[in-house]
């Protein structure tokens, strides 16, 4: 249990960062953590990493390779790299858990029972693998992207789904109280690498089996594991706790 960790009155410090740019909310993660990284996966992700990197170009970034991903999304994750010359902590599932459940279910059994158990597998878990080595973390989560599961989305919290007894996590949201918009008006602005899918129609990007593009008017979240009910689409890494 980390000193800062313990010391943070997080109500406190949300209604302080609450008014705050997101560059002014990571410039404060960056000074009450050493041990802190930012999760890249999205265009979220690279506005975070463009603006933490202008703060210290030292930042640690990881990313999750669930195996499933879109060449696109690869071919993303090498140009960030080299874009910024930095280091991506590329983290990937077990292979035992992974077989076991092919082998059981087959590659596509989420179109059939969800996408929780896959999802668990080829991402909570490893994700939990990662932030066990944490003291906070990093993330591009906008109330907006799901009005049912992140409305609430503060700019700093307690991660109530990955801290333990033992080990506390901090989470912040920097992003929190951004639109899409303002994304891709950074991006556009400064010319930040985007992935490729995005010129596609796709919106929000996860893995190939489970996204796919969104027609005008569509919210991004419909762009994601379409065949369940609406409130169900988190993958569990944000899990509302």
């Amino acid at each position: 249990m980390t000193q800062a960790t313990t010391a943070l009155d997080f109500s406190t410090l949300d209604g302080e960062l609450s008014t705050k740019s997101p560059q002014e909310i990571i410039k404060r993660a960056l000074s009450l953590f050493d041990n802190i990284a930012i999760s890249f996966s999205g265009a979220e992700d690279v506005v975070l990493i463009d603006m933490a990197f202008k703060i210290n170009p030292n930042i640690k970034v990881f990313s999750l390779d669930t195996g499933r991903l879109h060449p696109e999304t690869y071919q993303f994750i090498d140009r960030v790299r080299k874009h910024y010359n930095i280091a991506i902590d590329v983290v990937y599932p077990e292979a035992a858990p992974v077989e076991a459940m092919v082998k059981a279910k087959g590659l596509f059994s989420f179109y059939e029972d969800g996408h929780q158990e896959c999802c668990g597998v080829r991402k909570v878990a490893p994700l939990r693998r990662k932030l066990a080595t944490l003291d906070a973390w990093i993330t591009g989560q906008r109330k907006d992207q799901s009005p049912s599961t992140r409305a609430s989305v503060p700019v700093i919290q307690a991660d109530g789904a990955f801290s333990t007894l033992d080990h506390p996590l901090v989470k912040f949201n920097p992003l929190a109280n951004w639109s899409s918009a303002d994304v891709w008006t950074y991006i556009r602005a400064l010319e930040v690498p985007y992935n490729a899918l995005h010129e596609r129609g796709f919106v929000s990007i996860g893995c190939e089996p489970c996204t796919k593009p969104t027609l005008p008017q569509q919210h991004e979240r419909e762009g994601r594991w379409w065949w369940e009910e609406a409130t169900q689409k988190e993958c569990g890494l944000h899990a509302p706790k």
